[in-house]
């Protein structure tokens, strides 16, 4: 009953009951939520009336409060009595628990995390009138809740400061006060960032290595050495042509990235993608394990905390509308198109943006269109993500709020979900773009596909796409992992600086720490969430182009040392106690990332086979180049390659001339693209790549996909120790029950009526495994 001074357990065999069982409570007057008013509604009846209301229906259920006071705020400090924590502990308990005699295996303190779980779920239910807290916060009767930072001082010394930058976590101490949920990320982003080292490495050797083919590479010397091959103009503005020579630079640099070991690293992060996910699974069996929540059920977890905060509570079984479905899937097929329609309203401004920066004043421009367009369209593409993502989470939440969940749970699951597919399209929308579509559906010179009639649609980098893809990656992931880094640390860090400013400061201690939690920044259901989103982004952007920018993973690896740090401080120093959730796994995420696995396989194929030169190159190198013809042994397979990849386009054939001086004397010139010299179709050479090209693509996806699968099957999921230590529990519990359940009979020799309970073979007869 509330107010009591001790707790009462009923503990139970399956044959008997046993008395009550006492046990001391924590000796602590802390309280376990604060509740905030603005001190203006102290003047307004009706909402007086209401604050009461809903405290005296807690009061109702078990809790106690008191309230203080300063010149702006009204703070309600509320307590929950152990009542009804015992409560929870009956519910949780096993149906037949361990044997009477055996001392309980509970702590008899109730862990903050525990406590402040269950307050903010009886928080979070509605009142006897109807209402929910959030109501009460829309209509004004309070502004906000929170649970206190206690005891942060230990965890801000050993995790939450720079210094600790590559200092280990502690991961036991973060669940202790953060709960199970964000020591679970903080976990897995440990271990992800662990194993980006061996990706990072590998993919700084293959970019290396394009170093030592800088000055050595045939086709590199080809282009450096074609002043006499003119290129054809592109655009209407400025029209000129440009010897082939003047690319020679991005040239040397396009092959950094595009090079043979290109291929070997996208198979090699197919692999790095399915261990990593495999070894984190058994990272986690055993954290889970030693927190033991191996086998911890979260539906049993919501309904016992749905019968703590009323026990005529019914039960809400599980449903599924297949019009809600239809419906919620239209909606999302429709949302996904206005993605795509995001990337070609990206498109019509890079064009629009080619053409003006063709006719602009500056001569910077007027030389490297194709870079500032790029750069240009990677900053817009960057701010539309930003827009996108608040109106993707709306959009997610009323698709939601629309399938009625049965759970928070499973509301959070179903949100997750939704919200990552939007935000994948809004993403890599225009990457997909720039990797297959751009420069391929421009027609040729004198006949170019036009935008609405009027703009030439924008064409690759004489260099290749290669060059357009890496520029992109390079500048997203640039930008997301510094000014998003910034933002992220800056924005609070000054928030809080300005509030702490404003704010008074009581000269009652107590009331002191409140002020100080309420001028820390809002944390809400989103907060981890959102971390975990940015890192499922991340990941997509680390795997599924990595093949056109093997930085990526090192990049990643830099960025998630300086997130750890900078997700422990704003959660300890700058950012309000986030409420403690139990976990034994990082849930709908863990799907995400399998997802993203198979997307990269894809992705990483079609960037080879298409975007690539890698294909041509070979196809040249064994059917078209000198070594076919057994030519000499110091002649490179790849020479003639440039003039045998440009095709030829007679200036005659121009609807209106270039003029400019000297294009008089050219009667040729070359473009990118394999069509006949006569009339401009196709050649056979397109067809017979296109062929290799979907060869090579569905020859890689299958190898790649099925070194993945032997690599999850090679590697379990549960170490053999995890196993094992679970087979040896149940087998100590089934024991037990049999002892003091009178069920004993005759057992093998040397287990006799006179055997402890608690017996286990002599370590030489049990079986030997190995923890694989």
């Amino acid at each position: 009953m509330p107010g009591e001074d001790h707790l009462y357990i009923l503990m139970r065999t399956k044959e008997e009951s046993l008395p009550l069982m006492e046990i001391s409570p924590a000796e602590t007057d802390q309280p376990d939520y604060i509740l905030v008013a603005d001190h203006r509604t102290q003047r307004n009846p009706r909402t007086v009336y209401k604050q009461r209301q809903f405290l005296e229906n807690l009061k109702r259920k078990g809790f106690q409060y008191k309230v203080k006071k300063d010149q702006e705020k009204v703070f309600f400090a509320i307590k929950a009595d152990n009542s009804i924590f015992s409560l929870y502990r009956t519910l949780l308990m096993e149906p037949e628990g361990p044997a009477p005699k055996v001392e309980p295996a509970w702590p008899t303190h109730i862990p903050a995390t525990t406590r402040i779980r269950i307050v903010n779920f009886i928080l979070n239910s509605k009142t006897p009138a109807g209402d929910t807290f959030w109501d009460l916060m829309e209509d004004g009767v309070f502004e906000t809740r929170f649970p206190l930072h206690q005891g942060e001082e230990e965890l801000e010394v050993k995790w939450a400061r720079w210094r600790n930058l590559f200092r280990k976590q502690p991961i036991d101490d973060i669940r202790y006060y953060f709960g199970e949920k964000v020591a679970l990320y903080f976990a897995w982003l440990g271990w992800y960032t662990y194993m980006l080292v061996p990706a990072a490495v590998v993919g700084l050797i293959v970019f290396l290595s394009g170093f030592s083919l800088f000055n050595a590479s045939q086709i590199s010397k080809e282009i450096c050495e074609a002043h006499q091959v003119f290129m054809c103009p592109r655009g209407d503005y400025r029209r000129r042509y440009q010897r082939l020579s003047d690319t020679c630079t991005f040239a040397k640099l396009t092959h950094l990235f595009d090079n043979e070991g290109t291929v070997v690293f996208a198979i090699f992060m197919a692999l790095w993608a399915t261990v990593f996910l495999e070894l984190w699974k058994r990272h986690r069996a055993r954290v889970v394990l030693h927190w033991d929540l191996y086998g911890w059920d979260e539906d049993q977890e919501e309904v016992a905390l749905e019968l703590i905060n009323c026990r005529d509570y019914q039960l809400q079984t599980h449903q599924h509308s297949y019009w809600r479905s239809t419906i919620i899937l239209v909606l999302s097929l429709f949302m996904i198109g206005i993605m795509i329609g995001m990337a070609h309203v990206l498109v019509v401004y890079r064009v629009l943006a080619s053409n003006l920066f063709s006719n602009s004043a500056l001569p910077f421009l007027e030389d490297q269109v194709t870079t500032a367009v790029v750069v240009t369209g990677a900053l817009v593409h960057y701010g539309t993500i930003l827009i996108m993502t608040k109106v993707n989470k709306f959009v997610a939440l009323k698709l939601c709020d629309f399938e009625k969940p049965r759970t928070f749970s499973e509301r959070e699951s179903k949100f997750t979900v939704k919200f990552f597919t939007l935000q994948f399209f809004a993403h890599f929308s225009s990457l997909v773009y720039i990797a297959f579509i751009l420069g391929r559906i421009n027609g040729h010179p004198g006949k170019s596909l036009r935008l609405a009639g009027l703009w030439n649609l924008e064409e690759c980098h004489l260099s290749g796409c290669m060059m357009d893809l890496f520029v992109q990656m390079a500048v997203i992931m640039g930008l997301k992992q510094t000014l998003s880094n910034c933002m992220e640390y800056l924005g609070p860090w000054l928030t809080l600086k300005y509030r702490s400013m404003r704010g008074c400061k009581s000269e009652d201690p107590e009331l002191r720490g409140w002020q100080r939690n309420y001028r820390l920044n809002r944390v809400n259901t989103f907060s981890l969430f959102d971390e975990f989103m940015e890192m499922m982004i991340q990941y997509g952007f680390t795997t599924i182009f990595v093949a056109a920018f093997p930085l990526a993973p090192l990049l990643a690896f830099f960025s998630n040392i300086v997130e750890i740090r900078l997700d422990a401080i704003k959660m300890v120093r700058l950012q309000r106690r986030l409420v403690p959730r139990k976990a034994k796994d990082i849930g709908t995420w863990l799907q995400v990332l399998e997802t993203i696995g198979v997307l990269a396989v894809i992705a990483n194929g079609m960037v080879i086979a298409f975007t690539s030169e890698f294909i041509p190159r070979v196809v040249y190198k064994y059917r078209y180049g000198p070594c076919q013809q057994d030519a000499s042994p110091s002649v490179d397979c790849l020479t003639g390659y440039v003039n045998h990849s440009l095709s030829v386009f007679y200036t005659k054939h121009f609807e209106v001339p270039v003029m400019t001086d000297g294009s008089e004397n050219i009667t040729e010139c070359r473009y990118r693209d394999y069509r006949n010299a006569q009339d401009y179709n196709l050649s056979e050479q397109f067809w017979f790549l296109l062929a290799i090209r979907l060869a090579f693509l569905i020859l890689f996806e299958h190898v790649a996909l099925c070194i993945k699968l032997v690599a999850a099957w090679f590697v379990p999921d549960v170490p053999q120790s995890v196993k094992n230590k679970v087979l040896e529990d149940k087998y100590r519990m089934l024991r037990e029950r049999m002892w003091f359940g009178g069920l004993r009979r005759q057992c093998a020799p040397g287990l006799g009526p006179g055997t402890p309970p608690h017996y286990s073979p002599p370590l030489s007869s049990r079986a030997k495994s190995t923890d694989v």
